[in-house]
């Protein structure tokens, strides 16, 4: 999946994406063919270049359009669209959905790096990294047990913040800006661990998101979040 942060469209553009979507949907305009450039475009819908470059943008973002410098715009041969969305702030799902909010450290140190998570971070392994563990409480229950990996060197001005008190989901979604991300989502069985924290039975079938973000310097951070039984998630296109 990639993850991105939208930013502003004309209803022009989305007027023009929609009318591009449907001839390529209705294969007026064929997979691998070359489309007409933006000038050409922006005499037809009689729009400025850079409505039509921000609605061409939004089908290539949907995996429908293939953007390459200097070849020009051609229709997807293998269409795919991507989905977006915005990592969450706990807190406030909790709060939204009518509970009070709870948070605890569990443990935080510096650590070598086991092989698994360098891979997924694209580090090498034994590097020593900031690893935490917390718990994520909704009217005093858990609901969500986050096992976290974060690089201070991809995040300059960080050694102020002390992560033993912080709750470092909301602050790096308020100061940590991704140019990219990986997320996905599995299930199961809970390892003592998790059934420790999340005050469950060992073997118990949970929802597990893994995500781990980058930014121009590196890996930010990466974190296994492991939802306690009956979580129920939610998404919008």
């Amino acid at each position: 999946m990639t993850e991105r942060q939208a930013g502003s469209t004309t209803p022009k553009a989305h007027l023009i994406a929609a009318e591009v979507r449907r001839r390529i949907v209705e294969r007026e305009w064929l997979q691998g063919e070359r489309i007409p450039d933006e000038v050409e475009l922006a005499v037809e819908f009689g729009a400025a270049r850079a409505t039509v470059n921000k609605a061409l943008q939004l089908l290539a973002d949907e995996g429908l359009l293939d953007r390459r410098r200097r070849a020009g715009t051609r229709i997807a041969i293998n269409p795919v669209r991507k989905a977006t969305f915005e990592i969450p702030i706990v807190r406030e799902q909790i709060e939204g959905a009518g509970m009070s909010y709870g948070h605890r450290v569990m443990a935080v140190h510096r650590s070598p790096l086991p092989e698994d998570v360098a891979l997924r971070l694209g580090m090498a392994a034994g590097q020593r990294l900031l690893h935490l563990r917390a718990v994520h409480y909704g009217d005093g229950r858990p609901f969500q047990y986050e096992d976290r990996w974060i690089n201070p060197a991809a995040l300059p001005g960080t050694e102020p913040v002390d992560f033993g008190h912080v709750n470092a989901n909301e602050w790096l979604v308020r100061n940590a800006p991704y140019l990219r991300a990986d997320m996905a989502f599995s299930a199961a069985n809970a390892d003592r661990r998790d059934a420790r924290m999340l005050q469950t039975d060992p073997g118990q079938a949970l929802l597990i998101l893994q995500r781990t973000t980058w930014n121009e310097i590196g890996a930010i951070t990466t974190v296994r979040v492991a939802c306690h039984p009956g979580y129920r998630m939610t998404a919008a296109n």
